[in-house]
Parts: structure tokens; C-alpha cells; sequence
């Protein structure tokens, strides 16, 4: 007899002898392991490869483990007959493994939908589990997420920032400590699972948002209707607040289509006047119009500009992201004061447009997080006139119109990463008169030495050199950490052999 799934919707209920396999052992894949064995389920991990300690964990907790191909489906996971799939969010919608789940009419969920079903394993002193607020969007996602649960926190509420951001939301969910809530950071593969969900498994949050759209992990999804669709289930459920970019109309039609609970507000941000549902800034102050009983008279102040830039905070994309965390913030009652007082002690993590030296008249700028054309467009906007180092791993993305853009306002632009012919061809079709040097694809531990060498010798007094590389960096590097890591060590190992004072106006020996 098949099992009730949509039964299985607390932490107390009888999850015994469910037959759950796992696709995957990251971090993630682990916490769902983790979590089914303490149900008392029949686990079976299925992945390509372990690290030494998951290997070792795995059985340890009362879970099987399988290590081998994933190309196609294995022999062993038929044999196991799972009920359940949960899939770690790299495995995409057109993988044999996931094709197979779902031909076979198998419920296939991910972690985020576990973590809702059990959620209420710690609750608080009036017996209801913590509240969640969920997050996405193409950029922006992890500075959000912090923001708004260093809000809460500095509120008085005890709050989690989880989910993509890094600590899997099982581990928030079972944390013994117990949360009021939990602030849920959500990629765009995470959300595409949930999509497969039935209204048991799909989260009802208190707030939502997502900051803005714009095309990637188009080969994950397939095209970009269905990115799209994947970001604007966000929204669906939501409670309270659904928070959306007013600079962005794809936020606002998501809002609009969205499947919410009754009594729900739109509430706007952005960088202009706010409207009487709106977060935005007057005459250099941050103020909220959306959460006070006389919001088509006044307004509260939340901060300034000034205030944010004497923080490194005041970059356009960067203060859309805190008016957005406030007005999420502002939802669960957190008074303007405790805001300002968390941005007061509040800093950017590393690779986000971070100031990483300044010597010889010029800036050097780590950006390395801008991974697609969104983020590369915002950090181009905040330091017009850049030097630009660009390029890496595209994704199947077309830089065509961010060079065209905001590209075209760089001084020159500095190419990195193995496949580079259409970046090169956009700049000569639409930036010809951005001057353009190419560092030859070789050794990682080369890359970022040339393209300090060749920025340093083009940088004048007065010049920022950005990297924003709009791309992946898995073609070079181990990641967008190691890629700034690597950039910023450039950086000061050029400033340490006494270059600085030799840079300004030189003509580069170009690679090519």
C-alpha cells in the first residue's frame, strides 16, 4: 500500500520506513540524510563522489550510500523502489536521473520542501514554528539575506539567515535553539522544486521577494521563460508582504500573477520617491511609506545616503538591497532604529564590490561575485569609466547588450577566460571604442598576474580597476572566491614589488 505523502507534513509524524532516496552529498545532501534517518525513513544516497567525511557519516547516521555514476540511471536505485526522490538543487530538469523520477510518476522533492514539511520540530513559546521570509532573485540574494536577518536580529527577534546562502535550512529547522524566524535565501534550482510540489509540501511564508530578474542559468532551466517562471514562485503563498523591485517590471507582473494568501500587500522599493506602499529615498534619506497607519501623509526615516556611504554601502544596487531587507524587516515590526542600528555594524562579504587596495592613484575593486550580465551591468553603473576585467565561464549567456550598455562606458576592458570569441566580438561590434586587451588563456596561477600587469600599465591617477567578470569562473578557477582571492593577491603583490608608483598611461604589451 503506497504511502499518504501529503500526511507527512510535521516533524511528528510517522515518517517511519519511508523509502527516500537522495540524489547528491554537498552540504545540502547531507542535511536531508541527516534529517530522514533521525525520522526513523530507509535512506539511500546515491552520488558520484563523497568527500572522506561524508563517506564515513553516511553510514554512521543509519543511511546507505552509493557512490558511482549518475550519467544514467543506476541499477541501484530501481532495485531500491524509492517513494520519495530528494535531489540536491545541481541536478537540472533535463538530467537522465531526473527524467527517469519523473516518467516514473515517483514524488521528487528537494530540501526546501522537506524542510517546510518538518518544521515544526522546534517551535516557539506559543507552540507555532518560526516564520519564514524567502529571498531571490538574479543578484542580490546574499547581501539581502544578511541584511534582513542582521534586521531581525538587531529588532529583538531571534532570526537565521539559511538556505543558499549556505547552513541548509534542515540544519536551521533542527537547530535546538529554535528561531522566529528563518530567513530563507532561494536559487532559482531550489525553486524550480518546489514548483513539482503539492500544497502539502509548498511553503507559506510570511514575506517574500524577489529583487530583479535577468537572464541566467538559462542551459539549468532551458530557456528563460522558464528561469523566469522558477524565480516568480516566490511569491506564491505569501502571507503578509510580497516585496518586488519597482526598477524592475518583471518583479511587479510576479506580484500581480502570484497565488497569494489573502490580504497580502505589494509593497515597492527603489531608488526614487516612495509611493504610499513603497521603501524608497527622499532627498538623500531612506524612508519607508508602507508599514504606519498615515502612509499617504508621512513617512519614517530608516537612513541615509551619506550614512550608508560612510560604510562603503551607498552603491546603487547595494542600497536597492537594503530598502528591500527593510521593507521585509518592516513587516515583522522592526522599528527604523533598530535598522539603522544593524546597518551601522553591517559589511559587504568579501568579492562584492569590495575595495581590496589603493595605491598609486588607482582603486582596485573585487567584484568577482558578479557572476552574470545583471551584476556586472549594477557594479559597471557604481564605477563608470572602470577599467573592466571581463569574461569566464558565460553560461550560455549573451554579453552582446551588457557590452553595449554599461560596458561601453568602461575605459578599456581586460578579457580573461578560455572562451572569449564572442565577448570579443560584442566589443568590436558594439564598444569599438573601448580599448581592449586579452590575457592568453594559460596556468590559474598566471591569469590574475597578467591582468594586473596589463591594467596597472593602461590605469591613470584618478582610475578604478573593476573586476566584475559577468561570468562563471569554473573555467580558470576553483570558484568566484578563488578568482577574487587570486585577484586581490595580484593586487598586492604588484603594490609590494613598487609598480604603483611606475603605473599611469603606459601603453600595455597586449597578448593579443
Amino acid at each position: 500500500m503506497s504511502r499518504d505523502l501529503d500526511a507527512l507534513t510535521s516533524w511528528h509524524a510517522d515518517w517511519r520506513g519511508l523509502r527516500v532516496a537522495v540524489l547528491g552529498l554537498s552540504v545540502t545532501g547531507f542535511s536531508v540524510a541527516d534529517t530522514l534517518a533521525e525520522l526513523g525513513a530507509e535512506v539511500l544516497v546515491l552520488s558520484e563522489s563523497a568527500t572522506e567525511e561524508y563517506e564515513r557519516l553516511v553510514p554512521l547516521i543509519g543511511a546507505q550510500l552509493w557512490i558511482g555514476d549518475l550519467g544514467s540511471v543506476p541499477d541501484r536505485l530501481v532495485e531500491f523502489a524509492p517513494e520519495v526522490v530528494i535531489a540536491s538543487p545541481g541536478f537540472a530538469p533535463a538530467h537522465p536521473v531526473i527524467a527517469w523520477i519523473r516518467a516514473q510518476g515517483i514524488a521528487l522533492w528537494g530540501d526546501i520542501e522537506l524542510a517546510w514539511r518538518v518544521r515544526d520540530k522546534v517551535v516557539r513559546e506559543d507552540g507555532t514554528p518560526a516564520e519564514w521570509v524567502l529571498i531571490t532573485g538574479t543578484n542580490g540574494k546574499t547581501t539581502t539575506t544578511q541584511l534582513t536577518a542582521t534586521m531581525l536580529v538587531a529588532g529583538g527577534l531571534r532570526a537565521a539567515p539559511c538556505g543558499n546562502i549556505g547552513v541548509p535550512v534542515l540544519d536551521a529547522v533542527r537547530d535546538p535553539g529554535g528561531f522566529d524566524v528563518l530567513v530563507v535565501e532561494l536559487s532559482s534550482h531550489q525553486l524550480w522544486y518546489l514548483g513539482l510540489s503539492t500544497a502539502a509540501g509548498q511553503p507559506v511564508p510570511w514575506a517574500t521577494t524577489c529583487l530583479n530578474l535577468a537572464d541566467d542559468h538559462l542551459i539549468w532551466h532551458g530557456s528563460a521563460q522558464a528561469y523566469r517562471d522558477a524565480k516568480a514562485l516566490v511569491y506564491r503563498n505569501t502571507r503578509v508582504a510580497c516585496v518586488y523591485n519597482k526598477a524592475d517590471e518583471a518583479t511587479q507582473r510576479m506580484v500581480e500573477d502570484a497565488d497569494v494568501i489573502e490580504g497580502a500587500r505589494a509593497i515597492g522599493f527603489g531608488l526614487g520617491i516612495p509611493g504610499p506602499s513603497d521603501v524608497g529615498i527622499v532627498e538623500g534619506i531612506l524612508a519607508d511609506r508602507a508599514f504606519l497607519d498615515d502612509r499617504r501623509n508621512t513617512a519614517l526615516e530608516i537612513t541615509t545616503v551619506a550614512d550608508l556611504a560612510a560604510r562603503g554601502l551607498d552603491a546603487p544596487h547595494i542600497v536597492q538591497n537594503i530598502l528591500a531587507a527593510s521593507a521585509l524587516s518592516r513587516s515583522l515590526g522592526v522599528e527604523p532604529a533598530a535598522i539603522a542600528a544593524a546597518l551601522d555594524g553591517f559589511r559587504l562579504d568579501a568579492h562584492r564590490i569590495e575595495v581590496v587596495a589603493r595605491a598609486g592613484g588607482i582603486t582596485w575593486v573585487d567584484d568577482s561575485k558578479a557572476t552574470n550580465p545583471h551584476a556586472a551591468q549594477s557594479s559597471l553603473q557604481a564605477y563608470p569609466g572602470a577599467i573592466w576585467i571581463v569574461g569566464g565561464d558565460l553560461k550560455g549567456v549573451d554579453l552582446s547588450e551588457l557590452v553595449a550598455g554599461a560596458g561601453a562606458t568602461a575605459r578599456a576592458a581586460v578579457v580573461i577566460g578560455v572562451d572569449r570569441e564572442h565577448l570579443l566580438e560584442a566589443f568590436a561590434r558594439h564598444a569599438p571604442e573601448v580599448q581592449v586587451v586579452e590575457v592568453v588563456p594559460g596556468d590559474t596561477e598566471e591569469v590574475m598576474t597578467r591582468v594586473v600587469e596589463l591594467a596597472a600599465g593602461i590605469a591613470q591617477d584618478g582610475d578604478t580597476v573593476l573586476l566584475a567578470p559577468a561570468a562563471a569562473s569554473f573555467d580558470q578557477f576553483a570558484s568566484y572566491a578563488d578568482r577574487g582571492h587570486r585577484f586581490a593577491e595580484a593586487v598586492r603583490q604588484w603594490i609590494d614589488q613598487g609598480s604603483a608608483g611606475d603605473a599611469g598611461g603606459s601603453t600595455p604589451d597586449a597578448d593579443a
